[in-house]
């Protein structure tokens, strides 16, 4: 198939254009940057994703069978609209149009279903609302025109060359044998999945007849609180953690952040949680899911390869800890 990847030069698309190669395909990557790290067996096209004319000139001459659409900016938000003047202007008799989504398109709530509503037009958080638009707009296609789209929702995406400080956060704090800082109770579910079983999944709804038209959970089955996250983290270099619970109202008083340094427990990973039931990734587009423990251990051979002799700032977490002592209030046990 000529297939083209939105995006694909970072963590997920990186490993997806790889699949794809392996079962020779014809890939093409639209992107705003002249230079891949793929060399000649992909072909590059320089543009805007939030810009329907630069797509549309970046694309000129050349059709295409089937599209991944995964790259999501930023730094300026990709809204619905954008989204959708972009499928509209790809050239080719399209046979999929995948789409990756959020487990964030659902707005909040436990345990959500594919056909479960997605979070409004109004919803306060524009991530969010884009993702859940951008499906919304899709879907509108698919009945009006039977546009070929699938969407798939991950929530933490972990694995090999993951770009968040997330994974690599703890594991950093474990080697020098720092307490590890336990926001509120530690018992805020978070829910993963591990990065080649999400290109699994991509690549099966490239050809499985019953995809389009349908949206995919892709998960790991069984979310696990906070305290339970750090626990597997640390299990997966031998070492017994030393957990420290903050209160969250403490830590925004001294400046910590979720998205951006000073950071106090992994980038984006102190969030109220959404949660999703997993099913029919498994039964329709036959993904046989990766145990937590074994993709951790997978991550951590990378993080050991890659990462050399990092010295984080730890001021942020000192000033925590001493103020937690010094208020009386005890570390969680070990654990």
């Amino acid at each position: 198939m000529r297939v083209l990847v939105i995006g694909g030069t970072l963590f997920i698309g990186k490993l997806l254009v790889k699949r794809l190669l392996a079962a020779d395909h014809e890939v093409t990557i639209l992107h705003r940057k002249a230079e891949q790290p793929f060399g000649r067996r992909v072909r590059n096209a320089v543009g805007d994703r939030n810009d329907a004319a630069s797509v549309r000139d970046a694309l000129s001459g050349m059709r295409f069978d089937a599209v991944y659409d995964i790259a999501y900016d930023w730094e300026r938000g990709t809204t619905a609209q954008q989204v959708e003047a972009t499928a509209k202007n790809i050239p080719g008799d399209l046979s999929r149009y995948i789409f990756m989504s959020s487990v964030a398109a659902y707005g909040d709530g436990l345990n959500h279903a594919e056909d479960d509503p997605l979070a409004s037009d109004m919803h306060s958080n524009d991530y969010v609302r884009n993702k859940a638009g951008s499906e919304r707009a899709l879907f509108r296609m698919y009945h009006e025109s039977r546009f070929p789209v699938v969407t798939m929702r991950p929530p933490f995406v972990y694995g090999p060359e993951n770009p968040f400080y997330r994974e690599a956060f703890f594991w950093d704090r474990l080697k020098h044998d720092r307490p590890i800082i336990i926001p509120g109770d530690g018992n805020r579910l978070m829910q993963f999945v591990y990065v080649n079983d999400l290109v699994d999944a991509c690549f099966n709804a490239l050809e499985k007849h019953t995809a389009p038209g349908r949206a995919f959970n892709v998960a790991d089955e069984k979310p696990l609180t906070q305290v339970e996250v750090v626990t597997e983290f640390a299990k997966t270099v031998g070492k017994i953690p030393v957990l420290v619970r903050v209160p969250r109202e403490l830590i925004a008083r001294f400046g910590g952040n979720v998205f951006v340094e000073p950071l106090y427990f992994g980038q984006y990973y102190d969030v109220p949680p959404i949660t999703e039931a997993v099913g029919r990734v498994k039964r329709v587009l036959n993904v046989a899911l990766t145990p937590f423990a074994a993709g951790l251990r997978e991550t951590h051979k990378w993080y050991l390869k890659h990462t050399g002799d990092r010295k984080p700032d730890f001021a942020l977490e000192d000033k925590l800890i001493r103020q937690v002592k010094e208020h009386g209030r005890p570390a969680l046990p070990r654990i």
